[in-house]
């Protein structure tokens, strides 16, 4: 990897092109590098784990939403157009309204991969603009493959060294830029077109954190898809010719100056050498429950401790549980964000899902995680709950701080260590540093769980033909042609989505 020195330049200091950080990534994407076998099987994995989540919500309103927002922008004259997730075959949008569609579905439940850095992500949020633009410009499963890899490359070397949650920019906006690489690589497009396209995607796509704050609403779901939308957009004007602000990172008006730490701080990115493979997607993780990544090692030790110490459950018996974790964590899950509707039994699906007292209460009560039970409304409101969430606190204890932010992979760790207090003066203590299905953790995904993950998450969605239809297709997509790429949607069972509501718009 070589190591990039990227800060605020002033306008009279004239930044060459060729050493600003957008015309680097651009020549990362441009760079047709190999793709090795162990890098080609994750592809295929986070293909079909962003499958089953999609699969899992497709009956879900802001996806329903989303679709009709698709359906409603036919196939545009430049392709064959792309697919909607749940539609089927028959039906064709524009490719930036699949990416959007289909991108909602994705990411509507939390539940696909994350990498976790200097800043956080999703990478999977990548898959399905590269995929769209794939099936809208007639192109290979190998290409889809290339588009893919580099997508995730970009984002996690990125995510690696420009913290953004520090100055309340929403992580999609290292979503953009990667997006736009990856169909950068899976169109073959030269230096120059990707660097414009890398510089728009990134200027349309900057948002502050509040999606991710206080009330949270669907736009959570929507904001990486919105990413992945205008990511094709981009890439679209540059193909034209078109050009984005320059330099986007180091202007002296730019991002790092005004939204980011400002002049006299240099962020050192890597990026791989010329002829490198690229292989950041090994570093990503998946999750075994729908909820924020921070969540899922605390799910595993609740399920633990309701097995070791069962009076936990009963807020009787419990005078206070306390979570000692990461800054990140306390910060933006816990107690620490200073969010009360964190304990609001009438919030949001999406608040429940950025609040770690409520996940790990019910987790510890249930000895389960749902990605929909476990949300309900009759769930989050139950009496016991409710009692036993108020008495759940997490607080900052630097040395899981140290760990999150380690780059000693044996080291690094996203959980933390419970103390509950009982109500008769004694204690119970117990830690876990990595989720169950961490590469690391007590037991790993390897591909037979990501199929397992999509068949259960298709029950009642998809028809059992239609499971192992996408299956057979999906496990071999480095050998895909066009016209099989094409199939790569899913098709909900007969009536269910002719059942849903028809939300209406302007479209």
């Amino acid at each position: 990897m070589e190591q990039h020195q990227v800060r605020v330049h002033r306008s009279d200091e004239d930044l060459p092109r060729k050493e600003q950080l957008a015309w680097r990534i651009a020549e990362v994407a441009a760079d047709l590098v190999p793709v090795d076998d162990e890098v080609t099987d994750m592809v295929v994995n986070r293909v079909l784990d962003n499958a089953a989540v999609a699969a899992a919500s497709l009956t879900r309103r802001p996806v329903a939403a989303a679709r009709s927002q698709a359906l409603a922008h036919p196939p545009s004259a430049g392709g064959r157009g792309a697919g909607v997730s749940g539609v089927g075959p028959g039906a064709r949008v524009s490719p930036e309204w699949a990416a959007w569609a289909n991108g909602v579905a994705v990411r509507e439940l939390d539940f696909h991969d994350t990498f976790l850095a200097a800043d956080y992500s999703h990478p999977g949020d990548n898959i399905p603009a590269v995929l769209a633009v794939a099936q809208h410009m007639g192109r290979s499963g190998a290409d889809v493959v290339r588009g893919i890899v580099t997508a995730y490359e970009i984002q996690v070397d990125l995510v690696r060294s420009i913290c953004l949650h520090e100055h309340k920019i929403d992580h999609v906006a290292h979503l953009g830029p990667a997006a736009a690489a990856g169909i950068g690589t899976l169109l073959g497009l030269d230096v120059p077109t990707i660097h414009q396209a890398v510089g728009q995607a990134l200027h349309t796509t900057t948002a502050t954190r509040q999606s991710r704050k206080g009330e949270i609403s669907s736009w959570k779901a929507y904001a990486p898809a919105f990413a992945g939308k205008m990511a094709v957009e981009a890439v679209d004007r540059a193909m034209r010719g078109e050009t984005s602000p320059a330099p986007i990172y180091e202007g002296e008006d730019g991002f790092i100056a005004w939204l980011l730490s400002g002049p006299g701080h240099v962020y050192t990115v890597p990026l791989p050498a010329a002829g490198e493979p690229k292989r950041g997607i090994l570093d990503t993780y998946t999750k075994e429950h729908s909820a924020e990544y921070q969540a899922q090692a605390l799910i595993d030790l609740a399920r633990r401790m309701r097995r070791d110490v069962p009076r936990a459950l009963d807020p009787a018996q419990v005078a206070s549980i306390v979570i000692a974790t990461s800054h990140h964590t306390h910060h933006v899950i816990g107690s620490g964000s200073g969010d009360p509707q964190k304990y609001d039994p009438r919030a949001s699906r999406e608040t429940l899902d950025h609040s770690i007292p409520y996940i790990f209460t019910v987790a510890l009560q249930d000895g389960a995680w749902h990605h929909v039970d476990s949300y309900a409304p009759e769930r989050a409101q139950r009496p016991d709950t409710v009692q036993l969430w108020q008495r759940t606190t997490t607080r900052e204890d630097p040395e899981w701080t140290r760990r999150y932010h380690s780059h000693d992979p044996a080291q690094k760790a996203f959980g933390g260590r419970v103390e509950v207090t009982f109500t008769d003066g004694t204690t119970y203590r117990d830690e876990i540093a990595v989720a169950d299905a961490h590469p690391l953790g007590a037991r790993p995904f390897g591909r037979q769980q990501y199929v397992e993950k999509f068949r259960t998450l298709a029950q009642g969605v998809l028809d059992d033909a239609e499971v192992e239809r996408f299956l057979a297709l999906a496990q071999r997509l480095p050998e895909l042609g066009p016209e099989e790429v094409a199939l790569l949607d899913l098709t909900a069972r007969a009536g269910l989505l002719e059942s849903l509501p028809a939300p209406r718009g302007i479209f």
